[in-house]
């Protein structure tokens, strides 16, 4: 063969490989073109779907629907329908950002082993979303729903389905109460506190809630007790160690025979009933909860081992680390028990009398004081108040005072221990407070030397409190300031 008619045959094949070669090129770049869509793929109502299930990694979790969420593997298990409607809520209108068509190699959107799958089911018809490999330059999700496409989505399903089965627990709640008409406790306390308005009981306004006693009824500090439904409210049970509590399970938590049961009645909006369809008070009704708290059973046998004797010196017990131990809680006949922390549960065991009264040995507003009759190194002071021009006056002799100072220290009185014992050695100063009440015309408070540290207390003639004898001092201070002056 000439050697030109060689490079003609050697042009003409190299003619028909560009040609192949430009060819698939131009076919690969049509096959794997990049459409922006703003198409929606799905549109599934949540009422229409009967089951849902998703795996990924070692996880697989599946659910279907009777007349309630069930799970599949126990359907003992207590499920979120607010939380199975989130996740089903991705696909109401499942939009996406861009389109791949007739996609052959899903590997290169790591969608030939998909990260996770989703598999949906209508009384009609069943889905399957497999979620592939993540874009990092789009930083959107790589999908698939089976119609031979690829999409990129902006909203990453991962983000709501990685997620475990006790994501998806229907949790009791604790509700936060503003008032409540009746606490009762049960267990290491017993008694009832009862709610009552402008009650004849107290020389504080505020004060509406009370303690049955013998002698009467006996107000609380209503802040306090406030703190202790608040601390219920705030519990934010999440941490359950059993969603199908057995009676053994009951027993090894220490729950079959709780350490303390706080029974709590209040107000609350009906359900169901919107504000605008009832008068006032027609929409609320009376509920009632149960809180059940306590360690486990092996922790109060070592409680009761560890009980020191009275002549046990326990000094130095607590030189070592404290660990923390573990308490639960039960809502009412719930069958999920719950662990909370050492500090919720010291927070709902802390309900004793002398923790929910009044820490001052003076609460009453000291606006109602007219007079002060005081008794100090044996001698008697007395200070009167008079109302000019809407201003109080307060005056000792013939001389106006300020008794700021006096004020601030009787309210600082507070108690450091709740006791009823001997008086005490010395009488470092005594009042009388005469109010503008016509229940409680006087309170008489008697401040006794115990030690260097303390004073007795003694209200109305009863042993009271221990204060700190440095607020004693302090008060005498006062005292002295207005009268020596």
């Amino acid at each position: 063969m000439k050697r030109s008619k060689k490079l003609y045959v050697l042009l003409g094949v190299l003619a028909v490989i560009c040609s192949v070669t430009f060819g698939v090129s131009r076919y690969e770049q049509r096959k794997e073109e990049i459409k922006n869509s703003d198409e929606i793929i799905l549109e599934l109502a949540a009422e229409d779907v009967t089951a849902l299930s998703w795996e990924y990694d070692e996880t697989k979790l599946a659910f279907h629907k009777s007349e309630t969420w069930l799970y599949d593997d126990d359907e003992a298990f207590p499920v979120s329908e607010e939380k199975v409607n989130e996740l089903l809520g991705l696909f109401e209108s499942f939009g996406v950002s861009f389109i791949i068509e007739n996609v052959e190699d899903y590997s290169q959107y790591g969608l030939d082993d998909p990260t996770c799958s989703i598999h949906i089911e209508t009384a009609e018809e069943s889905y399957e979303v497999e979620l592939g490999g993540y874009s990092t330059m789009d930083e959107q999700r790589y999908i698939s729903i089976g119609d031979g496409n690829v999409y990129l989505v902006s909203a990453d399903p991962m983000e709501t389905y990685e997620i475990e089965l006790k994501d998806m627990i229907l949790h009791d709640e604790t509700p936060y109460i503003d008032q409540a008409d009746n606490i009762t406790f049960a267990g290491s306390e017993n008694y009832n506190i009862i709610y009552q308005k402008e009650s004849d009981d107290t020389y504080h306004e505020d004060d509406v809630y009370f303690v049955n006693d013998e002698n009467g009824r006996l107000p609380l500090d209503t802040d306090t007790v406030g703190s202790y439904l608040s601390a219920i409210g705030s519990l934010g049970l999440s941490n359950y160690v059993s969603y199908n509590v057995t009676e053994e399970e009951l027993a090894a938590y220490g729950l079959d025979d709780p350490e303390l049961t706080a029974t709590v009645q209040y107000m609350a909006p009906k359900e169901d009933v919107k504000d605008d369809d009832s008068t006032d008070g027609e929409a609320e009704e009376v509920k009632t909860l149960v809180l059940h708290i306590s360690r486990s059973a092996e922790e109060k046998d070592k409680v009761k081992e560890e009980e020191p004797s009275e002549d046990t010196d326990t000094s130095d017990d607590y030189e070592s680390e404290e660990e923390s131990v573990p308490a639960y809680v039960r809502v009412g006949e719930s069958q999920i028990i719950y662990e909370i922390t050492e500090t919720e549960y010291e927070s709902l065991m802390d309900v004793s009398y002398n923790k929910l009264r009044h820490q001052e040995i003076f609460w009453a507003d000291f606006d109602k004081v007219t007079q002060v009759d005081i008794s100090l190194e044996g001698q008697t002071y007395t200070l009167i108040s008079r109302e000019e021009e809407e201003e109080t006056v307060w005056s000792y002799g013939e001389e106006e005072i300020a008794v700021g100072e006096l004020r601030t220290a009787l309210a600082a009185l507070t108690a450091t221990e709740f006791k009823n014992e001997e008086i005490g050695e010395k009488e470092e100063l005594s009042m009388t407070l005469h109010l503008n009440d016509e229940n409680y015309p006087t309170v008489h408070i008697g401040l006794y030397r115990r030690d260097g540290d303390s004073c007795m207390a003694v209200v109305d003639g009863e042993p009271t409190a221990l204060v700190a004898r440095s607020k004693v001092v302090d008060l005498v201070e006062a005292v002295n300031a207005i009268v020596l002056n």
